[in-house]
């Protein structure tokens, strides 16, 4: 994990990088969290299964603008 947006409205984003050998892929994680911290923290709790879903689109080619796009489960 790299970067972070939260927005104060309680609505925001996380973006991490979902490692691919020697390359990197940009995901993004809508939240509902109002803090990064509670953002951060549930990514982490689900790291896995999200890192999943996105090799998933990725292999389909389910990109936006060459993001991976995700959301809380």
């Amino acid at each position: 994990m790299n970067r972070s947006r939260i927005k104060p409205d309680g609505g925001g984003t996380i973006t991490f990088f979902l490692a691919l050998g020697a390359g990197r892929q940009l995901c993004r994680l809508a939240t509902t969290f109002e803090t990064q911290k509670q953002a951060f923290s549930y990514l982490q709790k689900y790291r896995t299964e999200f890192e999943r879903i996105a090799r998933a689109r990725l292999a389909s080619g389910e990109l936006e603008d060459g993001v991976i796009v995700l959301s809380m489960l």
